[in-house]
């Protein structure tokens, strides 16, 4: 398994280690529940130096990063960030990803960890089509950087101490390079997949440390812990966040996926990949959605059961589900067809063999 700069440190803590994205991981520390709480109350440290780095500059940056991503990277200005995916030409999603825009020449983006490989095959060959040279124009930096997302309520807060820039008052979705504990070329911005606020550092990898250090220290007064990706993924679903290979992959359109928010198909200039086929399909109208759903009955849904009617008949799967540890419900989305995706409608989630009840609810499940 790969590691990351911080491997031996969650070790040393203790933390529980398992392999994702072929990383050696910490999946939770002291515990969940208990790290779930902390990171929306206080602040929460999760290491996702497993994250991928690719960067395009030059002329055709712009044009590149357009055709690539369903989102308008026209409505960029330098400093912001933006969410978006990257439609696979068969309709599905390869990736979805934040973009940085650095210059009107220059993007920073940061990929899925599992999907860094195969996001860098698919973008490299556009890049060489647009005339593009591969390690000038557009380069994977992925080992260059170590990345922590300090998330949290009061993580700005606790982070100011360590930077003269202000980063207390940034807007949602923009970013700084700044020296930020003594080191340059910092790169941080207010994201973050956990919907507590806060901020991603990324870092550069000989000073991934330094930075960890210096993080803890500065936030001792604000019950600074470190987190899991466990709770990465129970703060993520409670705010209706896509995770990759659950609510989308490369045979859900980002219509199907609750995506239509950054699939921009009236802005001009964005003639992106398969922005053809989105349109034909909105205008059809969708046959399948993903969906948030409550247990209504006692149950856990899980990855990959079967969604059914009351008489028994599947009508989708299980995409994600998990106890909520901010609502005490249990919670999950599924891919069902899009009669059944309807707030209010009841469904059956099939759980050892039994049709347990649940009902379909707008999400995000967690407001606060």
């Amino acid at each position: 398994m790969k590691t990351t700069p911080y491997t031996d440190l969650h070790i040393a803590l203790g933390a529980k280690m398992a392999e994702f994205a072929g990383y050696n991981m910490p999946i939770q520390y002291e515990g969940l529940q208990a790290e779930h709480h902390n990171v929306r109350n206080n602040v929460g440290v999760f290491d996702v130096s497993h994250m991928g780095e690719f960067r395009a500059k030059g002329p055709m940056a712009k044009k590149f990063m357009q055709y690539c991503t369903v989102n308008d990277v026209e409505a960029l200005t330098d400093g912001k960030v933006q969410y978006t995916c990257l439609p696979n030409g068969q309709g599905g999603i390869v990736d979805d990803m934040l973009v940085y825009r650095v210059a009107d020449d220059e993007y920073f983006m940061v990929p899925n960890a599992a999907n860094i490989d195969k996001d860098w095959a698919w973008m490299s060959q556009i890049a060489d089509k647009m005339g593009m040279t591969l390690g000038v124009d557009f380069m994977n930096e992925s080992e260059q950087w170590a990345q922590l997302a300090v998330q949290g309520p009061n993580a700005l807060k606790a982070m100011q101490k360590l930077t003269s820039a202000n980063i207390v008052d940034m807007e949602y979705y923009t970013f700084q390079i700044i020296t930020f504990a003594g080191v340059e070329n910092i790169i941080l911005s207010t994201t973050g997949y956990t919907g507590a606020g806060g901020c991603e550092i990324y870092i550069p990898v000989a000073y991934a440390k330094k930075v960890w250090d210096a993080v803890f220290e500065a936030g001792k007064e604000f019950d600074i812990k470190p987190a899991g990706l466990g709770c990465r993924d129970t703060l993520r679903l409670e705010k209706g966040f896509c995770l990759y290979g659950h609510e989308m992959d490369d045979t859900i359109s980002p219509l199907e996926a609750p995506l239509a928010w950054i699939t921009k198909l009236k802005a001009e200039n964005n003639n992106f990949i398969n922005k053809d086929l989105f349109l034909t399909q909105k205008a059809a109208g969708l046959k399948r959605k993903i969906a948030g759903f409550e247990m209504v009955d006692r149950g856990i849904a899980r990855n990959g059961y079967e969604v059914c009617d009351a008489e028994g008949n599947k009508i989708g799967e299980v995409r994600s589900g998990s106890p909520s540890p901010s609502t005490g419900k249990n919670i999950g989305t599924a891919l069902v067809k899009a009669e059944y995706g309807k707030v209010g409608t009841e469904i059956y989630i099939k759980i050892r063999e039994k049709l347990t009840k649940a009902v379909v609810v707008k999400m995000p499940f967690y407001e606060g």
